[in-house]
């Protein structure tokens, strides 16, 4: 292996001295021109201060190797950041090894510096028309799947609409179908509201019954079953559904509570609800009320006196489930009763600022159509919810007629 060297004292010597070396070894030209950019980069700022600085090679043809060693005494320069990553850097050398061929001795035939030069540039700029072309072919194709995504996500969001508005369809149905039609009852006017705590979750423990009993006295019950969903309502189905059972059957109201615990308590343990039952005479306004742990009854008379009926009881599923003898009082016409569920007051988690507000509301709505008041009430009770639930609302006007 043979060692060679020479000294440069100015960038465009030591530029010539790289670029032969480099033309001798038929290195790529490519590769060539960054060897020449990084001998020059590190050894500017030597050659600036007026120190000479050494070039070495050798080639070793049997690991088929070209070892370059640029000497910089005192400055490297910015080795680190240079076009070619040396091999070996110290304090005043700068080592590259580089696959070559053996020297060609060519010197007659060899282009000049500048042709070199031009050589390197032309590489150099057939680079980066391949990048050019390939970031544009890139872009292209990323503006190719954009468009795809966009409209993937038209259809998507068209396919999301068509299964809300399905979706919505069928809740609403279902909703329907747990709702007992309205009922006719000469001399009373009755609406109801009910609101879920979430739209996941369209039906929940909340529910209602109402229906003219075979003396024509109308029965009216309101059930809160434990939890929210669908199992919440299998659970008020199975109670208004043996509540409606025993009514017709003739039992007693005040038994109704006691007895719809021992029947569901075989099938459905788990059960938990309060229960709160009426039974109203539209001719007479007599009415009677029995209660299973559920919130009281608001009567608010035509005159604007207000006042809660409170009846005695447990829920079913409750220790010790039933009803104490029943509450009566006496409709006159005009006068409004409102029974609920415990989601229309405690929405602000306190019981009793929300009777409060409660009667509020319900003077308010005092003299609004029947249809409308159910859902005015639960508007203004609502303006502020910090603990949602299930709400139902239920009114009952006697007109007299």
């Amino acid at each position: 292996m043979t060692t060679r060297n020479l000294t440069c004292a100015t960038t465009a010597g030591l530029s010539r001295a790289v670029r032969a070396l480099a033309r001798e070894h038929a290195l790529d030209p490519e590769v060539r021109g960054r060897l020449v950019l990084s001998a020059a980069e590190a050894a500017g700022a030597a050659l600036r201060a007026g120190r000479e600085t050494g070039l070495e090679w050798a080639y070793d043809p049997g690991a088929g190797l070209l070892t370059v060693v640029l000497r910089t005494p005192g400055d490297t320069g910015p080795a680190a950041e240079l076009p070619m990553a040396p091999d070996a850097v110290t304090e005043d050398e700068v080592v590259w090894r580089l696959p070559a061929g053996p020297p060609v001795d060519d010197a007659e035939e060899a282009p000049g510096g500048d042709a070199l030069a031009a050589e390197e540039l032309r590489v150099v700029l057939a680079a980066a028309d391949a990048l050019t072309a390939e970031h544009r072919r890139l872009k292209d194709e990323l503006e190719e799947t954009n468009s795809g995504v966009l409209a993937l996500y038209v259809q998507l969001d068209e396919r999301d609409k068509q299964l809300r508005t399905a979706h919505g369809q069928t809740l609403r149905e279902l909703e329907d179908a747990l709702r007992p039609p309205l009922i006719e009852a000469d001399g009373l006017e009755l609406a109801v509201h009910y609101e879920p705590a979430g739209t996941d979750a369209p039906t929940g423990g909340d529910l209602y019954d109402w229906f003219v009993l075979p003396d024509g006295t109308v029965h009216i019950t309101i059930v809160d079953a434990l939890g929210h969903g669908v199992t919440s309502t299998r659970s008020a189905l199975n109670v208004t559904h043996a509540v409606r059972t025993l009514a017709l059957e003739g039992h007693r109201l005040q038994s109704i509570v006691a007895r719809t615990d021992e029947i569901l308590y075989p099938f459905d343990r788990a059960v938990m609800a309060t229960v709160l039952l009426a039974r109203i005479d539209p001719v007479t306004g007599e009415l009677w009320l029995a209660n299973g742990s559920h919130p009281p009854a608001l009567l608010l008379r035509r005159d604007g006196t207000a006042r809660y009926l409170e009846a005695r009881g447990r829920g079913i599923g409750f220790p010790l489930p039933g009803s104490e003898t029943p509450l009566t009082e006496r409709l006159a016409p005009g006068d409004l009763l409102l029974l609920y569920t415990d989601g229309l007051t405690e929405s602000r988690r306190d019981p009793i600022e929300g009777e409060r507000r409660l009667i509020e509301a319900a003077h308010k709505h005092l003299q609004s159509p029947i249809e409308e008041v159910p859902g005015a009430i639960a508007e203004d009770m609502h303006t502020v919810i910090l603990h949602p639930d299930d709400t139902l609302a239920l009114a009952v006007r006697l007109t007299g007629q």
